[in-house]
């Protein structure tokens, strides 16, 4: 074999597939507790952090791990349990908004504290704050990189920090 299976390219990206996994099965068990799956929590938080607690559902698709039909059917769903509900676009009748209801945040209100534990046991308290201040800017960087779609909806001034 001529590939040089100790590449730090392969140790990088593993290390960082192997440390979202650990801290994404961390964070289900949590939101189960509160009857969300992860995808929803995600959908939640995306339109909680939105102008206008809205977002075009293209530009949901493009925020989460989610295709344009996925996003549908995750909206769906949450709609039917009143977490989000759809509104019409006014200006392009073919796109519609996904907007979280009262009942959307109530449910983001239960889950957060437990997810801001989670979050600073498990990752930010493993970080000096200038460690992660370098690691925002380089997800960012990559971010923008490879999914430069993931702002989209939102102007410049009013981009939450991802």
């Amino acid at each position: 074999m001529s590939t040089d299976l100790d590449d730090p390219r392969f140790t990088a990206f593993g290390l960082f597939a192997e440390a979202f996994t650990g801290l994404t099965n961390r964070f289900n068990a949590q939101f189960e507790e509160h009857r969300l799956s992860g995808v929803e929590f995600e959908v939640l938080m995306r339109l909680a952090r939105s102008p206008g607690r809205r977002l075009r559902m293209t530009d949901l698709a493009a925020q989460t791990s989610l295709s344009t039909s996925g996003v549908t059917r995750v909206v769906d769903r949450m709609d039917r349990d009143g977490l989000v509900r759809r509104e019409a676009c006014a200006s392009d009748r073919r796109s519609s908004f996904a907007v979280i209801t009262d009942e959307g945040v109530g449910r983001l209100d239960e889950v957060l504290p437990g997810h801001l534990e989670l979050l600073q046991q498990w990752f930010i308290g493993q970080l000096t704050p200038e460690q992660l201040d370098d690691m925002l800017a380089s997800l960012r960087k990559i971010r923008d990189a490879v999914n430069p779609c993931a702002t989209a909806g939102m102007d410049a001034e009013e981009q939450p920090a991802a």
